[in-house]
C-alpha cells in the first residue's frame, strides 16, 4: 500500500469546471487508513480533504474550499495512484462537485 504522509501534491492538469491549478499544493498526512490534507494557492485560499485509503492506495475522498471569490466549494474525489519510475505518486482523479452546477471532471496531481 501506498503511505501518503508526508507527501506535497501539485496540480498537473484539470477539467475546465474545477478550480485547482497548477499553483495550487496539496500537503498530505496520513494515520492507518485516514488520509487528511490542507491545500491552497491559485484560485484556492484554503481547502481540506478527508479520504479512506485502500490496499491499492486509492483514495476514497471528502473535500471542501473557499475560493478566491469567497465561495464555499464541496465536492467528492476518486483517486487512483500510479507509481512513477522516480517513485513519486501520480494521482489519477475523477471528482464531481456535491454545490454549484454539481458537474464532474478529472484532474492529475503529481508528488513533488
Amino acid at each position: 500500500m501506498i503511505n501518503y504522509n508526508q507527501k506535497i501534491f501539485r496540480s498537473a492538469s484539470n477539467t475546465d469546471n474545477g478550480e485547482v491549478g497548477s499553483d495550487t499544493v496539496f500537503y498530505y498526512r496520513q494515520e492507518g487508513n485516514i488520509v487528511a490534507a490542507t491545500y491552497h494557492g491559485g484560485s484556492i485560499v484554503q481547502g481540506h480533504l478527508i479520504a479512506k485509503v485502500d490496499e491499492h492506495g486509492n483514495l476514497d475522498m471528502r473535500y471542501h474550499h473557499i475560493n478566491q471569490q469567497g465561495e464555499l466549494m464541496t465536492g467528492v474525489c476518486q483517486s487512483t495512484p500510479k507509481l512513477l519510475p522516480n517513485g513519486k505518486v501520480r494521482l489519477y482523479e475523477r471528482w464531481k462537485w456535491t454545490c454549484g452546477d454539481y458537474s464532474s471532471g478529472e484532474s492529475i496531481i503529481e508528488e513533488i
